[in-house]
């Protein structure tokens, strides 16, 4: 069937990130790999090319667009090629809309240019030792001084994408202890220097896969935080992430999607080239009645998507909306990537192939932005369950 979600814009950018792929990303993946990260410097590449800058407003040095259509161009395109552009996707996916939505203009100002050419590299420091979910359980403490000039921030979080190479992270912590009748109250959000002192970079954690994505864990020991770096308005951060969660589902729908194609794709080439009792795997009956099957549901997860897609570029992407479609999404990719590394036998197992790197890379879809059980309560609750 013809796809109608994206234009002639998106096609034209298409064209250019495959081939800055091509050009600048397939041909060192395999260090990334064995590093662990991307490089710092890549970052910069990314910039010049303008993929930090697409929704940011033309008067901070962005290209104006408001499409999420154009990240989602990317993730396919990374998939496509068995690669990743390391933990440049929270920096844009996740970091960006907050600063869109509550940041001053003087905040703005002060920070976008240098986030759009990739001077600045961001990341968001929500989840603590001890309470994953649980984002209203979290101990990390920002007491205002009583000079009222700054903010002293303490405490600790885990699993920072881009926790590594971040110059500024958005910190979660609590301005003020919960109530009795609401855990979520006096939780704040602040734009956090990682050269303030007392602000530490812990272990970069090793990961099933993601693996050029660097993960850290992260400690603040008294760190000033400027009263001009606080995020919106003091007391309201929960509600600030409850708003984003649905965009940040979708972006893991659209990546588990992507994925997906593309390890139909890799399992179908590897198929028709591997011989064994001296005929191709691809003749085989349940090689095309599998690869067919994994076909079908590739087709339904991208029908998801798309709708997703539409409805989000037009402000009506709800939470449960959201929520449904990483659900469906995310099993439905686990499935078909399993079955495709079983069509690679014994080599699907081997991780220069990149069929082995999906199926790691894939894990952790049902579980981060809210696990699959998460979701489910979401999707129930909105049928009034």
């Amino acid at each position: 069937m013809r796809r109608t979600v994206f234009n002639e814009d998106h096609e034209a950018f298409r064209e250019t990130v495959r081939d800055f792929v091509a050009a600048e990303v397939v041909p060192v993946y395999d260090a990334w790999l064995e590093a662990g990260e991307a490089p710092r410097d890549f970052y910069y590449k990314l910039g010049e090319l303008g993929v930090f800058g697409i929704e940011v407003p033309e008067e901070y040095g962005g290209a104006g667009e408001t499409s999420f259509k154009f990240q989602a161009v990317i993730t396919e395109e990374c998939a496509r090629a068995g690669v990743s552009f390391g933990g440049s996707g929270v920096h844009v996916g996740l970091c960006l809309p907050y600063l869109l939505a509550y940041a001053t203009d003087e905040q703005k100002k002060r920070w976008l240019p240098d986030f759009v050419s990739g001077a600045m590299m961001t990341a968001i420091a929500m989840t603590e030792p001890g309470t994953g979910s649980d984002l209203a359980g979290m101990k990390t403490t920002a007491k205002l001084s009583e000079d009222g000039t700054h903010y002293v921030l303490n405490g600790a979080k885990t699993f920072i994408t881009g926790g590594v190479h971040a110059d500024r992270v958005i910190v979660c912590a609590r301005t003020a202890p919960p109530t009795a009748e609401d855990r979520r109250a006096g939780i704040s959000l602040f734009f956090v220097d990682t050269t303030s002192e007392g602000y530490a970079v812990g272990r970069k954690l090793e990961k099933l896969g993601l693996k050029t994505s660097d993960t850290a864990e992260l400690s603040f020991t008294d760190v000033k935080v400027p009263v001009e770096d606080l995020l919106g308005e003091e007391g309201k951060g929960f509600s600030y992430l409850g708003q984003n969660l649905p965009q940040e589902r979708l972006a893991i729908a659209m990546g588990s999607y992507a994925q997906a194609a593309a390890a139909v794709e890799f399992a179908k080439r590897y198929v028709q080239d591997r011989t064994v009792f001296g005929t191709s795997v691809a003749s085989f009956q349940n090689t095309k009645f599998e690869l067919a099957a994994c076909k079908a549901q590739v087709d339904a997860a991208q029908a998801v998507v798309d709708r997703a897609l539409d409805a989000h570029d037009l402000g009506e992407l709800s939470a449960a909306d959201a929520a449904s479609a990483k659900l469906f999404c995310t099993e439905t990719a686990a499935s078909v990537i399993d079955r495709c590394l079983q069509l690679h036998g014994g080599y699907g197992y081997m991780m220069e192939y990149p069929i082995a790197r999906l199926y790691a890379d894939n894990r952790v879809n049902r579980i981060y932005g809210g696990t699959s059980e998460v979701m489910k309560s979401i999707i129930a609750k909105s049928m009034g369950l």
